[in-house]
């Protein structure tokens, strides 16, 4: 092999854990650095774009993903004697939506604040750590056009804020910044069809330790259900992931080493007339190339204050 990516895992179960791979394999390529990104996969659910009123909110998100597997570019499976994967996270969104109104809709800004504890096993090696991950911190404006149909538009920066280093198994943070631009629709029936969409561009800097920079990506979060009344919903959801530019090292583009995979999973949602929420789902990767493919639990709540 021609060169040899680094792990570096970030804020999410799943991106921290994809990026464990790099520093235990030594055969095959695997897309951006360690095959991991700085968005969180698979993060949304349903009403992902229906902004609240004006006012601060607290979610928390508890996320777990396991991965024994890891496939080649052409999604066939690549031997790595005992490797598995193991992160758990607990991310807090603080979110603030302002009276203040911009093109007809309310400005909002947050930041998420993930504590991540990961373990990295293969080929007879292992590593863990925990601690602070990648600081996610952005702004949006959010519109409702109608009671049913909400969209937000915004833009996120992931800080390289999570503990990193080059010879570590296990990784917390990626140790670059990325920008995000994003887009999100819902609709919305208390009785009737729901289906929320959120769409993600990842633009990546270089990683200064390694000289490595991952390419851009696009991802789309997906949720479709059906409202039972109630504050009910039930349905599925899960996520696409495409890499949509090539990795460079040291300037020097990386051929073969574009990732893909997405993901589905049955999803429910609670919700009461005074803003409280939660959300638990469970997703299953398949058709992944040039990264690991797993599975994923993630409970997310919201409390109004």
């Amino acid at each position: 092999m021609k060169h040899r990516t680094k792990n570096t895992p970030s804020s999410s179960t799943r991106r921290l854990a994809l990026l464990a791979l790099a520093g235990t394999l030594c055969t095959g390529v695997f897309a951006t650095e360690g095959g991991g990104s700085t968005y969180p996969v698979g993060t949304e659910n349903f009403t992902a774009g229906a902004a609240p009123p004006p006012g601060l909110y607290v979610l928390e998100y508890l996320n777990r993903y396991t991965a024994t597997r890891v496939n080649d570019a052409q999604g066939d499976a690549v031997p790595v004697p005992g490797f598995k994967v193991r992160a758990n996270v607990a991310a807090t969104r603080i979110i603030w939506v302002t009276p203040v109104e911009l093109l007809g809709g309310n400005l909002a800004a947050h930041t998420i604040l993930p504590l991540v504890d990961l373990s990295v096993r293969a080929g007879g090696a292992s590593d863990s750590r925990t601690g602070l991950g990648d600081v996610t911190v952005g702004g949006a404006v959010a519109w409702h056009h109608s009671a049913k149909l909400h969209t937000v538009a915004g833009l996120d920066a992931v800080l390289p804020t999570g503990a990193y280093d080059r010879n570590r198994q296990a990784n917390i943070g990626r140790n670059y910044l990325s920008l995000q631009p994003i887009g999100v629709v819902t609709w919305m029936d208390p009785h009737g069809l729901n289906a929320d969409v959120k769409a993600t561009l990842n633009f990546n800097r270089t990683n200064d330790d390694t000289g490595y920079r991952s390419g851009r990506e696009f991802i789309a979060d997906y949720a479709l259900g059906w409202g039972l009344g109630g504050g009910w919903i039930v349905g599925v959801s899960g996520y696409v992931y495409r890499q949509w530019s090539d990795d460079k090292l040291n300037g020097a583009v990386v051929s073969g080493a574009r990732g893909r995979s997405q993901s589905i999973g049955p999803s429910i949602r609670y919700a009461n007339d005074k803003g409280w929420l939660i959300t638990a789902k469970v997703e299953k990767e398949f058709g992944a190339r040039n990264r690991a493919q797993g599975s994923a639990f993630w409970l997310r709540t919201t409390v109004p204050f």
